[in-house]
């Protein structure tokens, strides 16, 4: 499903949306207020066990005290229902399949998709192998939910959304959760940060268009010896090869498929393997496949630019002698955001009512998902490992798939698709040992697939595409959440991350007792290469042939860890996370530049004096471009036309300090800066990628052009599309900058001195629904805020992302939020949300952090009950 589906599935309803609103105007906004949360007085929650107090402050957020964690986890499902309800109801609809149902016709291909891959049934699977608390505290969850929507008359007490969809679908009724969609929410959030699905896809497109020089030079080595990896060799070493096989390896339980992941048992080195086909043999099968899947929505956000900062130093470098963490997740900007702020305390911390936790939660899961209760806190960054592979399936008419030399059956299933206002629509779903065949319900794949050739030679024989997804399997992530929230030292934190299965992310911890660590988690799959000279997993394989199935897991005693390494400090931010090539992970992380300018900034501030929670925050906000130190030397010796209209512009980047503020003097050396980026991008690899694989201008490009920049003659800085003309780097280089100028005096201003990175580079705060250019400005006006000035850029610290192929500077992701946790006073920490806590438009708290959050200003963090209290507006009393 395209990003602005659902936009355009709604712009027949916006004109009665339109009336609606003027109406609510004109009677006092009562039919806009009907939906806001009670946060005063009291109520009655059938099925607690006690008296329940929600406390909130003037940004909404709400700490809850209970009793039991039954008690507790019931008033969050309630309060984030409160909050949050349509966005919960939309994941849902998503993530089971059943968006039709939602918005109609539109929402078929998406469903289908959805449904194939089966993430509700993997995750009705994996319900009853949870933990027997995880299950209590779902079901808790899912009751607090249901009393909610059982207090409410009609949707349009439930949010303003509902208003707007009874338009199209009068007959629409909210059904009641259940624990399902909990868990299927993970699934969605798996899928967003599932690796390198996209370059493997772009890769085997690309054989046989570029010869092989170009396409290994769009996919450079990760650079060590300048931006460091997470861990260095001193830090952490793998255990021998001969010891993997008797660790547990599958965080605790076997995850189960039915697609022959047997044993986590190593045959070779995963390095390479003979016998499979060269890519030019497969890629005509994988050509479309890669912009057919945008029938799969993405909730998280999509991107180079989705990733994360996440640090901490400890206490041998903080002004109070104990470790300060800094987390900043990079995601998709929505209105409301992706993240709940929350605290859940029982009164009494137990084993039998063990929370005293506050941070970040998803709206439609319990618990906290990053943040920090009593002992210790943990930070999320994506770790990216490979965990997708697509595989060529040969199946005859007897519908069974081909394995080495003989045949074998297809699973099948049947799904129905329910359509409002249509027919319902009822699907095959077929999987092959590797996974869901794609290609029966998305018809581009299935195309690709035809006469596909093998071994050099155009075969009659159509193919079919499957994919292996490790969030296709059944395990116990779900499990992870809860064990983090309540570990109290290093060991435990470890334990929680054992069964931190899908998505697998980069986990770094601080204790109060002082303690710094880091541990990548994950069920990260055991492969051998289908490519010679290639990585495992680097191109698609042939499955009929075994030798490329996954061969089981990377155990969790080999995935990397360390606990109080020597400097005193960790940053991950999506980069290399060891040097080593055990285990293999992938050869698609971040190149380095953000986390080795995190690293630089640590350095500098310690040598000034201890750290405090505000120099995490500042650290934050950086916006220098250190790729621009390569660059810019570069374009600063090339010679522009001889006018003053070329030749001050570029005199600007002589004096550019390579930050990117929003205004000032430096902005505009930015803003011209980012113009000849874009524009060198796009007149050295456009004219030979296609449009849908145009260079985007992340880390992976910057290395790229880094690369580049010592071949000034390489076949790469030719543009075909000027015939008779082969040009040099230092040709290329000097147009863009001529490009540049001529873009921005149509853009903005013939005088540079009053261009700035902010007019151009702007961050919409779009309803996920009703956020379209194309909805009547009255109504994106009710929902939507912004564009809003921004500063940073793709590959900085401070990471509002931008896409260079798009002739956009229009940011597409950034920082979710921010947060700062101080480990020697939990009061003094720090935290900011991406717009509010609210997802009712009107309310105060819908929009109350946006300018906190595009400043990077931050608010403090309340924890111990006296500071909640004292920053307390609201009491809301649950009773049983």
């Amino acid at each position: 499903m395209p990003r602005s589906l659902l936009r355009r599935v709604l712009v027949p309803l916006a004109a009665a949306l339109v009336l609606v609103i003027v109406a609510a105007f004109v009677l006092g906004v009562g039919l806009v207020r009907r939906s806001f949360p009670q946060s005063d007085g009291e109520l009655t929650l059938a099925g607690l066990s006690s008296e329940v107090e929600v406390l909130r402050d003037d940004r909404g957020i709400t700490h809850i005290y209970a009793d039991t964690s039954e008690d507790l986890f019931m008033a969050q499902g309630f309060t984030a229902a409160q909050d949050r309800f349509f966005q919960m109801d939309l994941r849902r609809h998503v993530t089971a399949g059943r968006l039709a149902e939602l918005v109609g016709e539109p929402g078929v291909e998406t469903d289908q998709v959805i449904r194939t891959m089966g993430w509700r049934r993997v995750a009705e699977q994996e319900l009853p192998k949870l933990d027997a608390d995880t299950r209590r505290y779902l079901s808790a969850y899912t009751a607090g939910v249901n009393a909610y929507l059982s207090d409410k008359g009609s949707p349009s007490q439930v949010a303003l959304e509902y208003v707007v969809l009874g338009q199209s679908v009068p007959d629409y009724r909210i059904r009641p959760w259940d624990d399902v969609d909990s868990l299927a929410w993970l699934k969605a959030m798996a899928w967003d940060l599932r690796g390198n699905y996209t370059d493997e896809l772009a890769r085997a497109r690309l054989v046989g268009e570029l010869s092989r020089g170009q396409l290994a030079s769009l996919y450079p080595d990760y650079p060590y010896d300048t931006n460091a990896p997470i861990l260095s060799e001193d830090e952490w070493e793998p255990e021998p090869e001969a010891d993997t096989t008797a660790d547990e390896g599958t965080r605790g339980d076997e995850p189960s498929t039915g697609r022959g992941a047997p044993a986590p048992e190593r045959k070779s080195e995963q390095g390479t393997q003979g016998g499979g086909p060269d890519p030019v043999e497969v890629a005509a099968a994988y050509d479309s496949a890669l912009s057919a899947m945008d029938a799969v929505p993405n909730l998280l956000g999509e991107g180079a630019g989705i990733g994360s900062n996440s640090w901490v130093v400890s206490g041998d470098h903080t002004e109070s002698g104990m470790p300060l963490l800094a987390n900043d997740p990079h995601l998709g900007i929505t209105q409301p955001g992706i993240w709940m702020q929350a605290g859940l305390h029982c009164r009494e911390v137990s084993a039998a009512c063990p929370f005293d936790v506050t941070g970040f939660t998803f709206a439609g899961f319990p618990g906290v998902i990053i943040g920090h209760n009593s002992d210790i806190a943990w930070g999320l960054t994506n770790l990216d490992p490979d965990v997708t592979d697509f595989y060529l399936e040969e199946i005859n008419e007897d519908g069974q798939v081909r394995r080495a030399t003989a045949w074998e059956p297809l699973e099948e299933r049947t799904e129905v698709i329910k359509v409002a206002g249509g027919d319902d629509i009822e699907i095959t779903v077929r999987e092959s040992r590797h996974g869901p065949i794609l290609s029966d319900v998305i018809g581009s794949v299935r195309s690709a697939g035809q006469t596909a050739p093998i071994n050099g030679v155009e075969s009659l024989t159509s193919y079919d595409v499957s994919m292996a997804w490790t969030g296709l399997e059944v395990t116990r992530t779900a499990d992870a959440v809860f064990m983090l929230n309540t570990a109290t030292d290093w060991h435990s934190f470890r334990e929680a991350a054992r069964k931190f299965a899908v998505p697998s992310q980069n986990l770094v911890y601080a204790d109060t007792q002082g303690n710094i660590g880091y541990q990548a988690p994950g069920l990260v799959p055991i492969r051998e290469t289908s490519t010679n000279g290639a990585p495992p997993g680097f191109y698609p394989a042939q499955g009929w042939l075994p030798a490329y199935d996954w061969k089981g897991w990377v155990p969790f005693s080999q995935m990397p860890h360390a606990l109080n390494p020597d400097d005193g400090v960790i940053v991950t931010a999506n980069q290399a996370v060891t040097a080593g090539s055990r285990p293999f992970l992938t050869t698609e992380s971040d190149k380095g530049y953000r986390s080795q300018r995190i690293t630089d900034l640590i350095a500098e501030k310690t040598a000034e004096g201890p750290l405090t929670a505000d120099d995490m925050r500042e650290i934050q906000g950086d916006t220098r471009n250190a790729f621009a130190d390569e660059l810019v030397p570069a374009l600063l010796e090339v010679d522009v036309p001889n006018s003053d209209f070329y030749r001050e512009p570029q005199q600007m980047l002589a004096d550019w300090d390579r930050t990117a503020p929003v205004e000032g003097e430096q902005s505009a050396a930015a803003m011209y800066y980012y113009a000849v980026w874009a524009n060198i991008l796009d007149l050295t690899f456009d004219d030979e990628l296609p449009a849908d694989l145009s260079a985007d201008g992340n880390s992976r490009w910057m290395l790229v052009i880094t690369n580049l920049l010592e071949r000034p003659e390489d076949d790469w800085w030719d543009d075909q599309r000027t015939a008779g003309v082969v040009e040099t780097r230092d040709e290329i280089l000097r147009q863009a900058m001529i490009n540049a100028r001529l873009d921005l005096t149509k853009r903005s201003s013939k005088d540079p001195e009053s261009w700035s990175w902010g007019e151009l580079h702007n961050v919409p705060m779009r309803h996920e629904v009703l956020g379209g250019d194309d909805i009547p400005g009255i109504v994106r006006w009710a929902f939507n805020e912004g564009p809003f000035p921004t500063p940073g850029g793709s590959s900085l610290v401070n990471a509002f992302n931008w896409e260079a192929g798009s002739n956009s500077f229009r940011v597409t992701s950034g920082p979710s939020m921010r947060m700062v946790v101080d480990l020697g006073d939990l009061d003094a920490s720090t935290w900011v949300n991406l717009g509010g806590n609210s997802g009712h438009p009107f309310h105060p708290n819908y929009n109350d952090q946006t300018s906190a959050w595009l400043a990077n200003e931050t608010f403090p963090w309340a924890h111990s009950r006296a500071a909640v209290e004292e920053e307390a507006l609201h009491t809301l009393i649950l009773n049983p």
